[in-house]
């Protein structure tokens, strides 16, 4: 373990005040009376944490479908914690930003690896640029962050600093063609994860820059997948209980068992004419169209009702509508890569797309408003 010569924590740094753990054990009594929602429910669990609590409840982020609870026993999360604390060498003393929302699995659970590899924590409430909230002079060791935040972070020229941690992980939504180029620049190495709240976490990582980059994830050890018979993913560990977990995440299963590539959500199949055509593929074209166009634009694809085929491929894109030259060469380069019955047949273009309260893009939720 990579400990520091830094002081071990008795307290923690939350949206820039400091709160002394044997004073957050006693909380609410002696907690001050301007807290916040975010920064009641923070301390709240991380109350419950250090005094021992065994049981703990989690709602999923609702991407896929309505929010649904699930419950953990605290065995479950300190081995999630402790197999990504063990995989980055985190050690006592260093220095962990949590800027994810925790009231979520990924929030929450950098909030379990700071408090049991007694690191020192600085939590800030989520926003696009989370750097924005800590001193100038503040570095860290390690950190977490949503695509968007990612996006907003470089944007803001803000990959200095990070070139500081050693590393980064992201998730929680795919990494977007012009933003997976940036994240190629940088020094840091960036991982995205797999993984879902039933998981407690990531259960893989996927190494998006330097020489380990790869389109395949790696499965972190002591967890076990496998495939349905539909070709989706499976998996069983202690993060699970040793329950089986199936999923909906199609899935290119390495021989030896140990990594994986996704190729995308089974309830994300476009069903045209008999055809079967995976949304994301299709989204990965798009998205890769409009950055060669000069667009940092966020797209996805849908089924969209059809007389004739079922449904129909559909691409919306955010943002205003492109010019009619600007549409007729995007159309041409998705045909160029694409299958026939793959080629969105219809551009809607959606002014804001709806996200969840964990930052994901709400797909049901911005449909629904087009039709509303």
């Amino acid at each position: 373990m990579n400990a520091t010569t830094s002081l071990l924590p008795d307290s923690l740094l939350l949206n820039g005040r400091e709160f002394r753990y044997a004073d957050i054990q006693q909380y609410p009594a002696l907690a001050p009376a301007e807290l916040n929602g975010y920064e009641a429910r923070v301390l709240d669990f991380v109350r419950e944490w250090l005094n021992g609590a065994q049981e703990f409840s989690l709602t999923t982020s609702g991407s896929t479908g309505p929010p649904q609870p699930v419950h953990f026993r605290r065995q479950q999360l300190e081995a999630s914690a402790r197999r990504t604390g063990d995989y980055f060498d985190l050690g006592p003393g260093e220095r962990l930003l949590v800027c994810l929302n925790c009231e979520f699995v990924g929030g929450l659970m950098m909030l379990v690896r700071g408090l049991e590899r007694r690191m020192h924590l600085t939590i800030v409430e989520p926003q696009a640029n989370p750097l924005a909230l800590v001193a100038p002079d503040a570095t860290f060791d390690f950190a977490a962050f949503v695509p968007l935040q990612m996006q907003a972070l470089l944007a803001a020229g803000q990959a200095p600093r990070l070139n500081q941690l050693r590393a980064i992980l992201v998730g929680g939504a795919p990494v977007e063609g012009s933003q997976a180029h940036e994240i190629e620049a940088l020094k840091v190495p960036v991982y995205l994860t797999y993984g879902m709240t039933e998981t407690a976490s990531h259960i893989a990582l996927r190494r998006l820059n330097g020489p380990q980059a790869s389109p395949t994830y790696q499965v972190l050890p002591g967890i076990a997948v496998g495939q349905d018979e539909r070709g989706c993913l499976t998996v069983r560990a202690d993060v699970t209980n040793d329950e089986l977990i199936v999923t909906n995440d199609l899935i290119r299963l390495a021989p030896d068992g140990h990594s994986f590539e996704w190729l995308g959500r089974a309830d994300f199949v476009i069903n045209s004419g008999g055809v079967k055509v995976a949304a994301e593929k299709v989204e990965r074209v798009l998205e890769l169209g409009l950055m060669e166009l000069g667009l940092n634009r966020r797209a996805f694809v849908a089924g969209q009702p059809d007389a004739r085929l079922g449904q129909q491929v559909t691409a919306f894109v955010e943002g205003e509508p492109l010019p009619e030259a600007g549409q007729q060469q995007l159309r041409e380069l998705l045909g160029q890569r694409l299958d026939r019955y793959e080629v969105p047949r219809q551009l809607v273009f959606v002014p804001e797309f709806q996200t969840t309260a964990s930052g994901k893009l709400d797909r049901k939720a911005t449909l629904g408003e087009l039709v509303s």
